[in-house]
Formats: structure tokens, C-alpha cells, sequence
């Protein structure tokens, strides 16, 4: 059976030496399920009657959701999966996904694994990205929203899907079914299934296809632990995404291991809030596959999810009508709940808050503790490793900054590595360097085999995954994120690691987020330079946040060169900051002033993510561009004349 609670580890989970503990008996004596269709069915049959799924389409309608039983989410979820097979799609056979967080999402989700393999595809992508995805993953089929108020969706999609040769049909979400209005209202924003002029494939209801399905038992085959179960796209910082293929197996023992770490938030009769998109593995198995296969509850707050209107201030409302146990988000979502006071809501219900995807700032982790009471479990993970890699242990000790300790059967270690990415040793105890994995959650790879190259590390005749990641591991056992290997600023040879630079910024009580990219530099190659938002209602200026950053860095080289001040950072839809973003802006900024000085004036101007040359700067100059074009060939980054 599955481990339910922190009792199967023997004791609570408080230090390294428990999660030792409990990898003494074999991962083959834990009985895990086959795939993920079989771990929700085991998680089913737990509380068959119970709650399982809660959604309400708009904030004001939290009191009055749409309810699924776990019974009658596994139906769901089974009539998807025999429809999808009907249509065509076989185990190696991909269905994408374009959708908010609706329930048809995760009907999607999971009937695709165990029919084929569910392709998720972020739905706030513009029409040309989404083409490229669906070409690169050969989709069969693609689901995606109906044409709906307020939202392009349907409209982009089926432009992208139109140059997609490997494409058989559409299936429509209609998502008019969870409006909760008048009869006029409901009206207006219903719709038949839509069609499109010049379309020669079938586009279909994906309701009525459901409909036409058993939903107690599959049609076919259960998938087998190495199928891929998965595709999802990693947050790349240059061209489209890179595309993870991920196993059932990778996926079931993710969910199984985190769910027996943490213990007692994932059982039935308890509530996760459900916040980030679907279209992201946190969304997907924290808020999902691990609460389903204990018999728990999720209740999914608007399409949107955090995004939503009136989500936010709201939050605490939602917490206390559903005494809700736990909640997944990163820092921003922290630091926007920190703006909405607790008032004389009772949020008793909450053991933990879940924070991952981005290290969270230390005076935002301090302040949300102690205006709140809710305690913060920092986690680390990635799409290559399923969703979650550490965690810290919510009966031990929680050390701020810290992403934890790793999980059980899986391993995590600081690595060197030499010039050309080969390992050449472990790290010593707090010794900076470049964190790999190993596990059963550790994806098959990259279905592009370009991006696998420099992946994988082979130390001592296993592979390991390089994660990218800077880390550090205390004699404890915790890890620490220093930074990402491929954000390191570059000063003159000279590595800089940006969050020196965002830490020494960080407990000015007028900064909320701070982040720091490298300037492009004709003599250093990169000079750093910070971003910061200010709090609301706090005033700061650009100088008083430079002098505060330079005093508290030690090292001349990190000192940056300016700060400038934005209304709100970029940030990715899991609201990571997207530092692409803000390079884009610096190399913008370089331009602009070496075309003053060479007395060039610019007809257009804009730096875009080019799939193979990375960030490059295109460029229409009136005149003789060739004093530009020789000014800027001093710099790293890439530009193209127009």
C-alpha cells in the first residue's frame, strides 16, 4: 500500500539520518503503482465518496464550487483516457494540452498518460511558440479552451495548429458550464462546438466524446513504468523551451516519496489549494497526483489560478471556508498574500505553506512567518526531476534559506566540474558547486537530442543529472541554492553570483524583489546592475538602494554598476522573475546610448530570444550603420542589421 503518513518512515523526519533510515528497505518491497492512471485508482478507492476536486470559475463564487467525488473524478479521468484512445492516441502517441486551470485540465492530464502521452503547453504563449511546440512534439491530438470572453486562447491555438502536420483533431473545453449567473449571463457566454473555415481535420466536443465513454474501468492496456507518461516544457532563458519526457514511474515515486516525507497534509479529509498553473509540474503533482492518491482534496481557484481576479485579496476568505491544510506558490505569491492582511479571518487549518520553483528572500520568508503564523516548508525541484528533489522536513528543522534535505532513493550531491563540464570530484562540506541528481524521479530526457548534451555526468558508472544549479551542502546534510551556473555575471573573467548582490538589497524595508543581471560591458564583457521592486507605499531612490547594496557586498567586482527601479519585475506565468527580461532591457539600453555616440540614429530597435544565437539585438539604422555595427562587435551579445 501507499505510505499515508510520516509513520511509514518509523518516526517523524528531523534529520538526514531518517531519510537513511527509511531507504533501508528496497524501493522494490514499497509496492508503488505501475503508472500514475493506477496510483489515482488506489487513491480512489481510499475515500471513494469523499471530496476530491473543488472548482469555482470567479472568486466570488469560492462558497458555491463544482464538486467531483473521488469516484467521480477517476470516471472522468477514465472516459478522457478511452476517448483519447478511441480517437487514435496509443501509448507512444502525444495529446496536447493549451488550457487553464479547469478540471478538464487534469481529465486531460491524466486520461492523456494512460492512453498516450499528455504534451502541456502554456496557455499565455503566443500563437508562433505554440505552433513550434506542437510540430517539435509531433501532436496527434490537441485540446484547448472553446472561444470564451476574455481570453485569445481558442483563437491562437487553432491559428498554431494549422501548420501542424502531424495534427488529427481538436477537442473544445467549453467552460461555460461552471458560470455561475443569470440565465442571460450563462446565455452570452455559452457556445456550440466551434468551427473553423478551411479546417480539414475533425474538430470535436471533448464533453461529448467523454460522454460516449465507460468510465469504470480502461479499454486497454495499463501503462508500464518506463512509459513516458509526460512531456513538459523547462523554463529555458534563450529560444522556445526545451521539451522533458518524463516516465510514469519518474512521476508516481515523486509523488509517493513527497507525499511520505511531508506526512499528514496529504490524507483524505484534508485541503490543498491549487494556485499554480496545470501546465506546470508543481501545479500538476503537488496540487494533484499526490493529494488524489492519499484520498485528499484540492480545491482550484479560478482558471487562473493566483492570476485570477480577486484570488489574492480573497485568499484568506478561501483558506478559512474550506480549512484549507497547505498551499503551493513561489515568492511572489508570497510577497502579494504579505499586502493582504489576515484580518480576523481563521486561518488555523494551515500546517504549511510550500515554496519552490524560486529561493526565497530571507526578509520575505521572516515577515510572512511572523505576520501570518504559517509556517514555510522551502523545497527545490525541477521538471527533469518530476517536481520535487528536497524538501524541508516539517518535524525538523526548518533552515531558512535552505532547500532541505533530499529525498529518500534519491540521490543529491555537490559537484566539480572541470572547464568542459566533466566531473572531477564531489564537493566538500559547504564547498560551492554545481548540484546533480539521481533517482527514479530523474527524467528519460530532452526529445530534442541537442539539448541532452551536457547533461548527463558519469561519475563512478552511474549517470547523474546536471541541474544547472549552484548549491552548497552544511555537515547537516541541508542543501543550499547559491545560483544558477548559467546566471553567473561574468565580470573580466571573474564569476560574479547575482544573489551576493540581491541579498545585500533585500532587507531595505522599501524592496519587495530584487534582481540582478549582467550589463554588457565593451571592456569587463558584463558589468552587474540590480532590479528592484519597491513595497507599496514606500519610497526609495535609486541612489539610497545603491549605497545600502554597495556597503553590504564585500567584494568590489560584485558592486553594481546602477539599480534601477520598476513598477513590478518581470516574472514567468509560475512567477519565477524572468531575468532574460531584464538583460534584454540592459542590452536595449547599451544600443541605444553606442548609437548616440557613434551618431547613428536608429529607425527600430528590439532584442529578442533567438532559438540558436540566444539574446540578439535587431537592429534598423537610418544611414551608414557601419560605425554601429563596428562599436558593437566590441560586445558578447548578438545583432543583426535589418
Amino acid at each position: 500500500m501507499l505510505a499515508t503518513n510520516p509513520s511509514d518512515f518509523g518516526r517523524s523526519v528531523v534529520a538526514l539520518r531518517d531519510v537513511e533510515t527509511f531507504e533501508q528497505i528496497p524501493l522494490r518491497e514499497r509496492n508503488l503503482p505501475a503508472s500514475t492512471y493506477e496510483m489515482l485508482a488506489r487513491g480512489a478507492a481510499i475515500a471513494p465518496d469523499q471530496r476530491a476536486l473543488s472548482f469555482f470559475l470567479r472568486a466570488d463564487d469560492f462558497r458555491d464550487p463544482f464538486v467531483w467525488t473521488h469516484a467521480e473524478l477517476l470516471a472522468d479521468i477514465t472516459r478522457t483516457a478511452n476517448a483519447l484512445r478511441r480517437l487514435g492516441i496509443g501509448r507512444d502517441d502525444v495529446v496536447a494540452f493549451v488550457l487553464p486551470n479547469l478540471p478538464e485540465t487534469h481529465f486531460v492530464i491524466w486520461g492523456g498518460e494512460a492512453a498516450g502521452i499528455a504534451f502541456a503547453i502554456n496557455p499565455l504563449l503566443e500563437s508562433g511558440q505554440i505552433s513550434e511546440l506542437l510540430i517539435a512534439g509531433k501532436v496527434k491530438w490537441l485540446v484547448t479552451l472553446a472561444p470564451a470572453r476574455g481570453t485569445d486562447i481558442w483563437e491562437k491555438t487553432v491559428k498554431a495548429a494549422a501548420n501542424v502536420p502531424s495534427l488529427q483533431g481538436i477537442l473544445s473545453v467549453n467552460s461555460s458550464r461552471y458560470f455561475r449567473g443569470t440565465a442571460d449571463e450563462a446565455a452570452e457566454v455559452r457556445s456550440k462546438v466551434p468551427s473553423v473555415d478551411g479546417f480539414s481535420i475533425p474538430i470535436l466536443s471533448l464533453e461529448e466524446e467523454m460522454g460516449a465513454e465507460r468510465g469504470d474501468a480502461l479499454t486497454f492496456e495499463m501503462p508500464r513504468p518506463g512509459d513516458i507518461s509526460s512531456y513538459f516544457c523547462t523554463g529555458g532563458t534563450t529560444g522556445l523551451p526545451k521539451i522533458a519526457a518524463r516516465t510514469h514511474f519518474s512521476e508516481v515515486f515523486d509523488a509517493w516519496c513527497t507525499q511520505a516525507l511531508i506526512g499528514s497534509a496529504f490524507a483524505p479529509g484534508k485541503t490543498i489549494f491549487c494556485g499554480l498553473p496545470l501546465f506546470h509540474v508543481n501545479g500538476q503533482l503537488v496540487t494533484g497526483l499526490i493529494p488524489w492518491s492519499q484520498g485528499g482534496h484540492v480545491v482550484m481557484g479560478t482558471p487562473q489560478g493566483y492570476r485570477g481576479e480577486g484570488v489574492i485579496p480573497s485568499f484568506w476568505e478561501i483558506i478559512e471556508h474550506y480549512r484549507i491544510v497547505a498551499f503551493s506558490g513561489v515568492p511572489t505569491v508570497y510577497s502579494a498574500l504579505l499586502q493582504v492582511p489576515v484580518g480576523g479571518r481563521d486561518i488555523s487549518s494551515i500546517g504549511y505553506g510550500f515554496c519552490g520553483a524560486a529561493p526565497m528572500p530571507v526578509e520575505l520568508f521572516r515577515a510572512f512567518e511572523k505576520t501570518t503564523g504559517i509556517r514555510i516548508l522551502e523545497a527545490y525541484g525541477l521538471t527533469e526531476g518530476a517536481c520535487v528533489s528536497s524538501v524541508n522536513p516539517p518535524e525538523g528543522e526548518r533552515r531558512i534559506g535552505s532547500i532541505g534535505l533530499r529525498l529518500p532513493y534519491q540521490q543529491m550531491a555537490v559537484v566539480r566540474l572541470d572547464d568542459s563540464g566533466g566531473f572531477t570530484g564531489f564537493a566538500w562540506t559547504e564547498e560551492v558547486g554545481v548540484l546533480a541528481i539521481r533517482g527514479p524521479n530523474v527524467f528519460a530526457g530532452y526529445i530534442n537530442a541537442e539539448h541532452n548534451k551536457g547533461l548527463w555526468l558519469e561519475i563512478d558508472g552511474e549517470r547523474w543529472l546536471n541541474t544547472g544549479d549552484l548549491a552548497r551542502q552544511d555537515a547537516d546534510g541541508y542543501f543550499w541554492l547559491t545560483g544558477r551556473l548559467k546566471e553567473l555575471i561574468i565580470r573580466g573573467g571573474h564569476n560574479i553570483d547575482p544573489k551576493v548582490i540581491e541579498n545585500a538589497v533585500q532587507d531595505h524595508p522599501a524592496v519587495q524583489l530584487a534582481a540582478a543581471v549582467g550589463r554588457p560591458d565593451e571592456r569587463a564583457g558584463e558589468v552587474p546592475v540590480l532590479y528592484v521592486q519597491l513595497k507599496p507605499v514606500t519610497i526609495a531612490s535609486e541612489a539610497d538602494l545603491l549605497a545600502h547594496a554597495v556597503g553590504r557586498i564585500p567584494e568590489r567586482a560584485a558592486h553594481p554598476k546602477s539599480v534601477r527601479i520598476l513598477a513590478a519585475l518581470p516574472v514567468t506565468p509560475v512567477g519565477k522573475i524572468f531575468k532574460p527580461a531584464l538583460s534584454m532591457l540592459e542590452i536595449e539600453d547599451v544600443v541605444r546610448q553606442v548609437a548616440a555616440s557613434a551618431g547613428v540614429k536608429l529607425a527600430s530597435l528590439s532584442v529578442i530570444q533567438d532559438a540558436r544565437l540566444g539574446l540578439l539585438a535587431r537592429i534598423a539604422a537610418e544611414g551608414d550603420p557601419d560605425s554601429l555595427r563596428e562599436k558593437l562587435g566590441r560586445y558578447a551579445f548578438k545583432a543583426q542589421f535589418l
